[in-house]
């Protein structure tokens, strides 16, 4: 059984972007008109729309959808920046923001930037820094920041979210060290592979499965101590299919994943079977990881919409 305590459901579309403002606006107002609690985008250099102004539209063309990145690399902005603009989006959209924050792992987009991809460790502590000023921005009051990365001198950031002390804070991670960091520090906690090879490959897959998640849970659930009750638990489900043909679903991804089709069943990184199995699936896994809130890909919006239906706020 979880040590976590049983929270509603809610569920998120995480979508890379649209070819026009018009496709854009209209795919978050149709997660919006079915359910989801959030639009999440990624935060990477490839083919997709910059997070910020992205997240900025949904937000603007939508009334109840809340919108945030899965997540923001420190590495690409300063954190003051960041927290600006974050903070910014918070105010626009009246108090919609998640904010989703990790160290970096795409080894690409370095490659590609020039940014230099430093040793993990060192990447964990700067986002780790970078995550002290972000939460020190949002607070009242001007501050003062020298530590190994960062140095940040009076400074006060304005505006200040709407949300207070701070937007919810979601930290995913695959390591003990990320992960206790999200224990001690997030408001939601994501479940995710451990991705120290800088690509998704079969390390990370090998890392996704029940018995690594028993692990990773109970590792964030002892460094959270009496935190325990006040963290979200999130996952993000990369292989989803609601169909009858359950066993079908399962043997194509296990042959994918190398995974056998039981791993694959118990997988909480895999949803496959009809609107009753998948629910009764969630319901399975909350009981034992907490996992409450489940985001899903753009191209599940609809598929998966009955499944939102069903259990959304219960």
């Amino acid at each position: 059984m979880s040590p976590f305590p049983v929270r509603p459901f809610r569920f998120g579309i995480q979508a890379n972007g649209a070819a026009s403002r018009t496709a854009w606006v209209d795919l978050a107002r149709r997660a919006e008109s079915c359910g989801y609690s959030c639009l999440t985008m990624p935060d990477h250099f490839g083919d997709q729309l910059a997070p910020v102004p992205a997240l900025q539209a949904a937000a603007d063309a939508t009334t109840t959808l809340r919108v945030g990145a899965l997540v923001f690399d420190n590495d690409y902005k300063h954190p003051v920046v960041l927290a600006k603009e974050l903070a910014t989006i918070d105010l626009l959209s009246e108090g919609r923001l998640e904010v989703g924050i990790g160290a970096g792992w795409m080894i690409q987009d370095y490659e590609q930037s020039g940014l230099a991809y430093d040793p993990a460790p060192v990447r964990v502590d700067r986002f780790e820094e970078g995550l002290h000023i972000i939460k020190r921005a949002f607070a009242d009051g001007a501050f003062d920041h020298h530590g190994t990365h960062y140095t940040v001198t009076a400074y006060n950031g304005t505006p200040k979210p709407v949300q207070r002390p701070h937007p919810p804070i979601l930290i995913g991670g695959g390591g003990r060290r990320v992960l206790g960091i999200a224990a001690r520090e997030a408001d939601i906690v994501g479940i995710n592979g451990t991705m120290t090879a800088g690509v998704v490959g079969p390390e990370v897959i090998a890392t996704m499965t029940a018995d690594a998640v028993d692990d990773k849970v109970r590792i964030v659930a002892e460094a959270a101590g009496t935190r325990v009750a006040d963290i979200e638990m999130n996952v993000r489900a990369f292989m989803v299919s609601v169909t009858d043909q359950r066993r079908a679903g399962m043997e194509q991804i296990a042959q994918f994943t190398g995974f056998t089709t039981d791993e694959v069943a118990s997988s909480p990184f895999a949803l496959i079977g009809s609107t009753q199995q998948i629910t009764e699936d969630l319901l399975a896994r909350r009981e034992r990881w907490g996992f409450s809130y489940i985001i899903v890909g753009e191209a599940d919006l609809e598929p998966f919409a009955p499944v939102v239906a069903a259990l959304a706020g219960h």
